[in-house]
């Protein structure tokens, strides 16, 4: 048996999912981006009506996938310590992957879960980072 667990304080799910199932002591969060909570915006990226990029800064929605991660995690019953494997999925392997590497190592300081980063080709919306994270809960 497990337990989904949904908040207004994270950024709605792009389809038919919680964002996050309890497991036994195991929380499981479904895919996380960077969408500010209540709104589509996607924090440091711009597009002009042709779906062209007009502004992008990818530092941006790192730290707000972060902060969007944290927040599942506090509104499960965990929190950021208790993460113990973390997925990224960047759309831009070459560009993206060194900013990436640099602020992950800025919130991961002191917890260092297991991870994986993977290259895609797209994600169901405009962003550029989705993270898939399994946390311990008590």
């Amino acid at each position: 048996m497990s337990d989904k667990i949904s908040t207004d304080k994270a950024p709605k799910p792009v389809g038919l999912y919680p964002h996050a199932r309890k497991v036994g002591n195991l929380l499981f969060l479904s895919g996380v981006g960077p969408r500010k909570a209540g709104t589509d915006e996607i924090p440091g990226l711009k597009l002009d009506k042709n779906g062209n990029y007009v502004e992008f800064d990818f530092e941006a929605q790192c730290r707000s996938v972060f902060d969007n991660v944290r927040i599942i995690l506090e509104e499960s019953g965990s929190n950021w310590a208790s993460l113990v494997d973390v997925t990224v999925f960047l759309v831009d392997m070459k560009r993206d992957f060194h900013t990436y590497n640099r602020v992950y190592a800025e919130y991961f300081r002191d917890n260092q879960p297991c991870r994986t980063t993977v290259a895609i080709n797209s994600l169901p919306t405009p962003i550029a980072i989705e993270l898939k994270c399994i946390a311990t809960i008590e």
